[in-house]
């Protein structure tokens, strides 16, 4: 399984990475994870977003989904595209009120957005508690702490394990999500500090924490907010989990 970083600056775009998202790829399926300011530009250069399977929105902030509306415009009107997106539809995994939601980041007035209906090229479906199968991967969503309704994303494929943690300040379920991950992709948007306001974000010490404690093979740091000590976040982490700790950076690679 491979992971491409298309972005992983954290609440806005950085001046050297867009904002979230994640491409996974095994054999010939291609997965994203998000798709924040900038990420559909990047993708580009690795893939044809034609080439998608799925799309798992781990929440609708717009640091995390705001190049929806451009996935949009690129399947309805490319010209000559390698399918007919209205009869392949791409499914996409996300909150019950995603449809409305991005509709809305979508059409430019009140009027358009009566009538915007953005269900002729994809397929939408909720975020559930099942584990969902798209080629050899398993998705499986785990709600996690935040200001908005928020899952973190377990992901396997090839015998590895993959556990995203969209946004979240600390909770008992990110043991339950990275338990025994090869890679735990923890975001990590601050150095620590004890009055840090709950259900945000985690800190660098606190996601090295999850990976300690699930047992976690390796961790990559990400949502890395463009004010912060990223330096200090990295050290931190260190401290506190004694397996290959990183900083992810947009355009890289990994192999999970």
């Amino acid at each position: 399984m491979k992971l491409t970083v298309l972005g992983c600056a954290g609440s806005i775009p950085g001046p050297d990475s867009p904002a979230s998202g994640y491409l996974l790829e095994s054999g010939d399926t291609r997965i994203a994870l998000d798709l924040g300011n900038g990420t559909l530009g990047a993708m580009q250069r690795f893939i044809d977003p034609f080439d998608l399977d799925a799309l798992f929105f781990s929440h609708l902030h717009p640091d995390h989904c705001a190049d929806f509306g451009a996935l949009t415009v690129y399947r309805r009107y490319r010209p000559q595209p390698p399918y007919d997106a209205r009869a392949r539809r791409l499914p996409v995994f996300g909150p019950d009120n995603a449809p409305d939601r991005l509709a809305a980041l979508y059409a430019p007035t009140a009027a358009e957005l009566a009538e915007t209906d953005l269900s002729d090229v994809f397929d939408f479906r909720p975020v559930g508690t099942e584990p969902v199968t798209v080629g050899p991967f398993t998705i499986r969503a785990v709600e996690v702490a935040h200001l908005c309704p928020t899952w973190g994303f377990r992901v396997e494929a090839e015998g590895r394990v993959l556990a995203y943690t969209g946004d979240t300040g600390p909770c008992g379920q990110l043991d339950e999500l990275a338990s025994g991950a090869h890679v735990l992709l923890a975001e990590a948007s601050w150095e620590h500090h004890e009055d840090a306001p709950m259900n945000v974000h985690l800190s660098g010490r606190q996601a090295a924490e999850v990976a300690k404690t699930a047992a976690a093979e390796r961790l990559l740091i990400t949502h890395l907010v463009p004010w912060t000590d990223h330096g200090a976040i990295h050290t931190e982490a260190s401290a506190t989990f004694d397996g290959p700790t990183q900083l992810v950076q947009a355009g890289a690679t990994y192999e999970v």
